[in-house]
This record gives structure tokens, sequence and C-alpha cells, in this order.
């Protein structure tokens, strides 16, 4: 039959040859049962256990040799690269039949011989390992066949049968030791890392992901290498395939550990590739990380990303690499402090005999700026990462100069020396100029850039800017409406300013409406309209409240409230200013009760607000009650020390008090200038001041800066 089988004139249609060598005396005679040897040899090698099972292999060789004949001239015709005939080849086999016959030689032949009595081992028609590898392989290579005709779905039908057949004879896995007898521990490998990999060729992800679940289930004797590779591919195609896939019923175990969702059951195979490689069972695979950072990101776990990046062996990133990945965890957690720490190492004195690593510098600068108290920090950052673009990364440029600009403008308001804060304000504008000039299509740029000319009053420069910033993004920003209404009161325009608020209440998502409808209220304020401004309070408190009730009424929604952390704080912080604002027009109004009520609402969500306790005072202050008032204002001071209002109002007092407190009001008031030098109310009572002392000359011009100033203010401060 094999020589048959290696010529060209085999005809299926014939009768099976009647006298072959079978695969399964092949393999009786690879064993060492060759005819050659000597009956004496025979003797010594074998005890009789044996040769009765050697007589049973080759009373069935007959019944299988048409079978194995075909098996090897499919496996010929496959190797030649002539598919479709192996193909035919193949499906002369008649698989079905032969099913419960291998899944029955597969269970005998696996069982430890420790387990078999003497009597066990003698098994009446049961194939050869041999034989049973071979048509494992043969049904292997009809698959593989089929995929090259691209016939997928009929490829991974085809494959899916080997898999039924060793999962029906071994359900606990494989047993150690079988590769050493025959192939079939191989074969069935390559059929397990196939099949999922036809099914995605088929556009089934549902059932590739299935396959691959059926591999990993149970302990199959793989490669640690191949057994990461198949856990590595099923989470890449969990993360990215765009569907959810359940898992089966019988994975589906009431345990917290049990994945809820594809992208929980990708998380958790890449924690475990993740943990093999810091063991070193497997090696560094650096695709590996990136789908972990990945997963983490998008599901918002970036301290866990950042406990992995720290549990990375020395070598796999350079130190300044390592700490840079991990100040992008901490700051995309909210712990920007962490974050700048972690850059200061990265570009600290510990690196200097090192490449300067570019990005960390400008990822500093960049978390300086958002921070005053880091301003002076934030332009050495970008002052370096101007030097490094200049010979390396010279598109990163205007980035370095948008930064240098918005720490410059911050400096110059925390600036005590006049010369100085005229320096950092012109060279604001001048890096923010330089950056918009090479970067005219970054809309951030042009932003900044529109609101420091705002914050120094060069209103027809900001609304110009910021006209530009809201075409560049489509109206879609909330900020760039903001900011736009923002300048046009300034520009003393409070109902063109109201107007643009209501179309940006139209464009805008609904967290944004809620800030939009509290700028509305306070522009009719500024309006004189104190009814209007009330009725959209209530509005804004009514829709802040109907989004509360949900998390309140579902107590499993903690998860998504957690999700949405800065959202809920950011809707309590509109909640409390809402209650301060009504306190604030009651107060007016002399309405002291229900100013009262409103101000004990905006207590109940902060209580150790500056505002509500300056508010306090101010209504103490209304009813000549001095000093509760000035006890207010100080308790407002000690929550935080450099809140304008309370200066201003603590100054009113002591300037109320007379001429011996008038040098103590006149601090005051230099110190709220010092803080924000273009508050008008400061210039005003400083004024005031001046007028008492007798300074005539110096009161008008106090009084003329007064004015000019309240023409330009905003109705809420440029931010």
């Amino acid at each position: 039959m094999l020589c048959a089988c290696s010529g060209e004139q085999f005809k299926f249609e014939e009768a099976p040859p009647q006298s072959p060598e079978s695969l399964a005396t092949r393999d009786f005679s690879a064993s060492g049962l060759s005819s050659s040897r000597t009956g004496g040899d025979w003797d010594s090698k074998f005890d009789q256990n044996q040769v009765e099972e050697a007589e049973s292999t080759l009373k069935e060789a007959l019944s299988l040799n048409y079978e194995e004949a075909r098996a090897l001239l499919g496996r010929l015709e496959y190797q030649r690269g002539n598919f479709d005939a192996a193909l035919q080849v193949f499906q002369g086999i008649e698989i079905k039949a032969l099913t419960p016959r291998m899944i029955r030689a597969i269970a005998e032949r696996t069982r430890p011989k420790k387990q078999r009595s003497r009597a066990d081992n003698v098994v009446p028609n049961v194939m050869s390992m041999h034989s049973v590898s071979l048509l494992v392989e043969a049904i292997l290579l009809k698959s593989k066949s089929l995929e090259e005709l691209g016939r997928y779905t009929g490829a991974a039908n085809t494959c899916s049968i080997i898999l039924d057949m060793v999962e029906s004879a071994l359900p606990n896995g494989m047993p150690d030791g079988i590769a050493e007898e025959c192939k079939l521990q191989d074969m069935f490998h390559r059929a397990i890392e196939l099949l999922p990999t036809l099914w995605i060729k088929a556009g089934n992800l549902d059932e590739a992901v299935m396959a691959y679940r059926r591999a990993l289930i149970k302990p199959w004797n793989m490669e640690p290498g191949k057994l990461a590779s198949m856990q590595k591919d099923l989470a890449t195609t969990l993360l990215y395939c765009g569907a959810e896939v359940d898992l089966p019923p019988q994975l589906q175990a009431r345990s917290p550990a049990t994945p809820k969702s594809n992208i929980e059951e990708a998380i958790l195979l890449l924690l475990v590739l993740m943990a093999k490689m810091v063991v070193q069972e497997i090696q560094w695979d650096s695709e590996t990380a990136d789908h972990l950072t990945f997963a983490l990101s998008v599901t918002g776990m970036f301290e866990s990303l950042a406990d992995y990046v720290e549990q990375i062996l020395p070598g796999i990133y350079d130190r300044a690499e390592r700490w840079y990945f991990l100040a992008l965890c901490y700051s995309a957690a909210g712990q920007d402090e962490v974050a700048l720490n972690l850059l200061r190492k990265s570009c600290g004195s510990s690196e200097a005999n090192c490449r300067p690593h570019f990005p960390s510098f400008l990822f500093g600068a960049k978390l300086c700026s958002r921070y005053p108290n880091h301003a002076l920090e934030g332009i050495k950052f970008s002052r370096k990462a101007i030097d490094l673009a200049k010979l390396q990364n010279k598109h990163f440029l205007g980035q370095g100069k948008k930064f240098l600009g918005v720490c410059s403008g911050t400096a110059a308001r925390r600036s005590v020396l006049d010369s100085e804060r005229t320096i950092f304000q012109r060279e604001s504008l001048n890096f923010l100029n330089e950056a918009a000039l090479s970067q005219n299509d970054d809309p951030e740029v042009i932003f900044n850039l529109g609101l420091e000319n705002a914050i120094q009053r060069n209103l027809d420069a900001a609304f110009d800017n910021i006209m530009m910033y809201s075409d560049m993004t489509v109206g879609s920003s909330k900020r760039g409406w903001q900011l736009l209404a923002l300048i046009v009161s300034a520009q003393q325009r409070f109902k063109d300013s109201e107007t643009i608020v209501d179309f940006a209440l139209e464009d805008t998502e609904k967290i944004d409406q809620l800030e939009l409808l509290r700028l509305k209220a306070v522009l009719q304020i500024a309006q004189q309209k104190p009814k209007q401004a009330v009725e959209t309070y209530r509005i804004l408190l009514a829709l802040i409240q109907a989004k509360k009730e949900p998390w309140h009424q579902d107590k499993k929604n903690f998860d998504q409230a957690k999700a949405f952390k800065h959202e809920a704080l950011q809707e309590r912080k509109l909640e409390m200013e809402a209650w301060q604002d009504l306190a604030t027009i009651y107060a007016d109004f002399s309405s002291f009760l229900d100013a009262k009520a409103c101000l004990d609402k905006a207590q109940l969500i902060e209580f150790f607000s500056p505002r509500s306790w300056h508010i306090t005072g101010m209504l103490f202050e209304a009813q000549s009650l001095y000093q509760e008032a000035f006890v207010s204002f100080s308790i407002s001071l000690s929550i935080e020390p450099d809140y304008i209002p309370s200066i201003i109002s603590s100054a009113e007092l002591m300037i109320k008090l007379g001429m011996q407190s008038l040098p103590i009001a006149r601090s005051f008031l230099m110190n709220a200038l010092r803080i924000e030098p273009t508050n008008h109310d400061a210039w005003f009572n400083l004024g005031l001041v001046s007028k008492m002392e007798g300074s005539l000359q110096q009161a008008a011009d106090f009084f003329q800066a007064a004015y000019e100033l309240k023409l330009s203010a905003p109705v809420q401060k440029f931010e």
C-alpha cells in the first residue's frame, strides 16, 4: 500500500489493497517488534502482555489500512500544495464512523499503566495511538486545505471535530507523558491554535472567542509560550472585537472574581500575563503591556496601571521613561502632584549625565500650567522643552511656547512687584502670539491667547481670538461660549451676553448647561432683573435635584456614581453657588430671613466655604452688627487668606470706624490689589481712604482707575 500511496496511479474507486503494511503494523514495528529480530531477543525484550497487545493491534490493522492510506496520500498532496486533490482524498475517510473508536482508543491508551490490571492491557478492537494520531493529522490537514481554498467556515467545523473528539476522551485535560508515545498531543495543540483563527477569518467572532475559552479552560499540557500566546490573542480579541460575547453558563460562577464584561475578562488575562512576565515565566512582551495600558486606561484604572508599571523589572524601560510613564498614570488618576514629583526625578540632577527626556519636560510644563502655585516651575520646564525642541523636535516648539505663555500669565497674576508683573504679562502675550503663528490650527493656543488678552483687558483682541476659537471648534466648546459671553459683558453689553448664553445652552451638554444657566442668572442680576434671575436659579436647582434622585434611588449604581465623581462634584459646587447667589439677591432687598435660609442651604453643602461666611458677614453688616460682621469676614479669611471680597469688606468696616483705622484699611486694600490689580472695588475704597486722609489728587487718581476698570469688568472673573 505504501508503495501505491507514493505513486501517481492510486485510484479511489478501486477496492482497498488486500495485503498492505498498515500504519498500525508500522507503529508495531517502530516499537521494536521487527520481524528481523531473533526469537531469543523477542523473549528478552518483551513480556507476554506486550505480545498480546501487539497481536490485538495487528487484528485491527486490516480494517483501518484504507483510511490510513488515504491519510498518507492526503498528507502527500497537501505537502505538494495540491489542496483540491488533498481535500478529495481526505473526504474519502469516514470520520463519523471512526470517531467512536478513536475516542475509545484515546481514552484507553492514555490511561496510566499503573492503573491498569493485566487483563486491562489487552483491549480488543482498540486502535493504536499511532493510527489515531495519523487520522487526527488527516482531519487537521483537511481543515487546513479548506482554509487554503478560502472555505473558512467548513475548515472551522472540521477542525472542531478534533476538539470534540479529544474532549470526549479526556474530559479532565491532557495527561502527562502522552507526547512521548505519539504525535496526538502535538496535533491537538495545532488544532486548538488553528480553530479561533479560522472562526475569525470566517467573520464569526462569537465562535472565535468561544474557541479561545475552550482551549484555555482545561489543562492541555501546552508550552508556556504557546499558552501565553493564546491568552494574549483572546484578550486582544475581547478588547477590539466590538461585540460583547457572554460567558457560557458553565463558566458563569457566582464569584466576585467572575468577569462581568469582555473588557474585564481581557484585563484579567493581561494581568495574568504580566504576572508571568514579572516572575520571568515567559519572556517580556511589549505588546501585552500596551494592550494592558489601553484596557486599564479606557476603564479609568490608572492607579492599577501604575502599580503594574512599578512591578516591571529594571532594564525594560530606562529610568526616565519609567518615571514619565508613571507620571502619565498618576496624572490621569487625578494625582498631578505625584506626577510632578516623578517628572522632577526624570528631569532632575540624577539624570544630568543622560540624554534629556524631552516628553518629561513638555509634560511637566503642561501640568504646571494648570496650577498657579507651580507657575514659576512651569516656566523652567517650558524653557527647557523649547531649547530641546529647537534641536530635535521642532514641531513641538509651538506647544512649548504655549505652556510658557500660560505659565508666564499665571506668574504675572501671582507676582508682588509691579515691574515683575509687567514683564510676565508682556512675555505671556509674546509667547502665546508666537505659538499661535506656528500652530494656527491649534484651538487651545487661540483660546489661551484670548483668555490672556481678556485678563489684561485687551477686550477687542480677546473677542477676535475667541470668535476664531469658536469657528475652529464649530461652537461645541462650553468654555468658548462662556468666555465669549464674559468678554461681551466686560464691554457692558449684558443683553448681547445673555443672548450668547442662550445660543450656548442649545449646543452644549447637560453639565455645561448648568454652568451656563448660572452665568445667565448672573447676567440677569447685572441687568437689574432679580425676578428673572430667581426663576433661572429655580430651574438650575431643579435640574441638579433631578440628576441626584436616580442615584439615591438606585443603590447598585455606586460604580457609575464613582465613574462620574468629577461631574458630581461640579454639580455640588454649582448648587452651593446658586444658593449663595440667591442669598445675595435677597440680602440686597433686605429680605434677611430668606437670605439666611438660602445661606443655610449653601452651608449644608459646604460649611467651610469662604463665600458663605462672607455673605454671612454682609447680612450682619446690613443689620449694623459690625462686630459680628467682622468675625464672619475673619472666618472667611481664615479659610482662604486671599479671598478678595472679604479683604475689601474688612477694609470697608475699618473705614467706617474712622481715622484711627485708616492705615489698617489701606493695608487690607493694598493686599487686595497685590492679589488682583484689576479689582475696581479695591481701587474705589482706596480712593475713599486717600480722600479721608486729605490726599485729594491721589484719591482722584484712584477713583479714575476704579471707574475705568469697572467699565471693563466682567460679571464673573475671567478663568
